[in-house]
């Protein structure tokens, strides 16, 4: 029977579903992900996920880049989680090159890396309740923010796209005196998110979240969701303390989790994920040893034949690097894993028996970037 439009859906009339397109948005937006719902009345049947709007190309683009220009690349496909991106691409390379850095270096990247983990999450946590009203939340997420971009800037010139790392190290050192300036930075962090807490904790906040959006461990498992979204449904899995990288051996880490598997309790495992930022960085201030940063590099940079895996838990996920070298300057292939495509992967077996008013809830408790969904 032929299918007759109805407003912004197609109404079959044999089985009275609705086929509704949420999205895309405008091009001029950070990005566009389009939903294709099958709707019985008002409940997702099925659910498509349609992505590439904002193909970046990036794994083809560091094929012609040099390993040194691959991090001001990497930076770019989660904009919010630039400095952590960049870990991960230079982790694989010294790796290849069997390199260690300068113990100061490494410090650093682990309290830079916590830092950007903040940065990211206080974006996500304060930006959803202005959708039923509540301004105070985004306020005090960006007065936090706002305090550790500046301290961020400081070290290394930039706000977002820092290109902070380097293979063998860092660009450069923090300035005199940064870090009490980062320990005075920590104590606004901790007060705005008490505000952040207390809307977590609001009436109106649980009534939009409370048991919406349950992803159960098997769906996480299966589709490979990884972050606060996994861990918010009882999967307790952190590379920071299950595979080891830079300093977190040496460091006191509590690994957030819940098992409601709900968006209010993944909203929770983000908000307890960014006290244990604020905490680990502070027990990376007075441990900062003296040194250099950086190793000197000769100027043409050559990784060996071979390939290598490297990933670590980036504040969306785990966030894995595949690189191939054929002995040249640029990587022969260098593949990405990013925690935004499996997330977002999930949605089909997600959204069915959901309501379509809570769509835009359970679209934001999965905490991802179009940029890292397209790479």
């Amino acid at each position: 029977m032929q299918q007759q439009v109805v407003g912004i859906g197609v109404l079959d009339p044999a089985s009275a579903d609705v086929v509704l397109e949420l999205g895309d948005q405008h091009p001029s937006t950070h990005g566009a992900l389009r939903l294709a719902l099958t709707l019985d009345g008002d409940r997702v049947v099925t659910a498509e996920p349609i992505v590439g709007y904002m193909h970046r190309g990036a794994e083809k683009l560091f094929e012609v880049r040099d390993y040194r220009q691959l991090v001001m690349l990497a930076n770019r496909h989660d904009w919010l989680s630039a400095f952590s991106n960049e870990l991960g691409i230079v982790l694989a390379c010294e790796r290849m090159l069997g390199m260690e850095v300068p113990v100061r270096a490494t410090w650093l990247r682990t309290l830079m890396a916590e830092l950007n983990r903040l940065t990211n999450g206080l974006l996500f946590l304060g930006a959803f309740p202005v959708s039923h009203g509540e301004l105070e939340p985004l306020r005090a997420a960006h007065r936090a923010r706002e305090a550790i971009v500046r301290v961020v800037e400081e070290a290394t010139g930039g706000r977002l796209h820092v290109v902070a790392n380097r293979v063998g190290g860092l660009a450069m050192d923090v300035p005199a005196g940064w870090t009490s300036r980062v320990a005075a930075c920590l104590d606004v962090v901790r007060t705005e998110l008490d505000v952040l807490d207390e809307a977590l904790a609001s009436d109106a906040f649980r009534r939009r979240t409370l048991g919406v959006g349950v992803l159960d461990p098997q769906v996480v498992t299966a589709y490979g969701v990884t972050g606060p979204a996994a861990r918010a449904s009882g999967v307790d899995v952190d590379l920071r303390r299950d595979d080891p990288y830079l300093a977190y051996p040496e460091l006191d880490l509590r690994v957030a989790t819940r098992t409601a598997g709900d968006a209010h309790a993944r909203f929770e495992v983000l908000a307890e994920q960014l006290r244990v930022s604020v905490d680990l960085v502070a027990q990376c201030l007075p441990r900062l040893p003296s040194g250099p940063v950086s190793l000197p590099l000769p100027k043409s940079l050559r990784v060996p034949v071979g390939t290598t895996w490297s990933w670590t838990e980036n504040p969306l996920g785990a966030m894995g690097y595949y690189l191939v070298s054929r002995g040249q300057k640029t990587p022969w292939r260098l593949a990405m894993r990013t925690p935004s495509f499996n997330n977002v992967s999930a949605l089909p077996a997600l959204l069915p028996g959901v309501a379509v008013a809570d769509l835009t809830t359970v679209l934001a408790s999965l905490f991802f970037v179009i940029g890292d969904l397209d790479k």
